[in-house]
């Protein structure tokens, strides 16, 4: 059974609940989407406010999507992640788990952010990845007071020793280009 309905508002649809489900009740108006296929049917998954979801991106599971939110390309969002505030998950992004992205965050290209992650304050974070030899995790810079730090995979420390423990673990094979490539690039933006 369905459990939304399509109105048509713009170049977009306006969901209405058509049952009961989670924190939903039937009549409840939710956020926008440009067809079917971006809002499953299925468990909890909502897009609330103004949040827009479109192009082939797809929300499902327990997903929900908020206030100025937008997620598009071939973007998915599922699991019990939340994408909220003004941020945008695009590209073949996908964000899930217990995963949080809000504020001005932006999530793209073939990113993954998973398991607790929380994405939130503005302009702190670029992610970037997955890069290097470890393409199940996305590397993370996060830039406060002109400091850049990373968390890549399980380790976290300062752009200074990333770059160092790159060329004590990788030297000069196709990861350790890749990263010191990434590094490089980072620095010529951040610095």
């Amino acid at each position: 059974m369905n459990k939304y309905k399509l109105v048509k508002e713009g170049d977009l649809f306006r969901i209405i609940a058509l049952r009961d489900f989670g924190n939903i009740q039937k009549g409840d108006r939710g956020g926008l989407i440009e067809k079917e296929s971006n809002l499953s049917h299925n468990d909890n998954c909502w897009v609330y406010d103004n949040a827009r979801v479109y192009d082939d991106a797809l929300v499902y599971g327990n997903a929900r999507v908020y206030d100025n939110a937008r997620v598009y390309d071939d973007a998915l969002v599922y699991g019990n992640a939340r994408v909220c505030g003004n941020a945008r998950i695009c590209g073949n992004a996908e964000v899930y788990g217990d995963a949080e992205v809000c504020g001005d965050a932006e999530v793209y290209g073939d990113a993954e952010v998973c398991g607790d992650a929380n994405i939130q304050e503005t302009l702190d974070y670029l992610v970037i990845g997955p890069i290097g030899s470890r393409k199940a995790f996305t590397t993370f810079f996060r830039i406060r007071n002109n400091t850049i730090n990373i968390s890549c995979g399980c380790w976290q420390g300062t752009i200074e020793e990333f770059e160092k423990r790159v060329k004590e673990t990788h030297g000069k094979n196709k990861y350790g280009k890749q990263y010191l490539e990434t590094i490089k690039l980072i620095k010529k933006i951040i610095i």
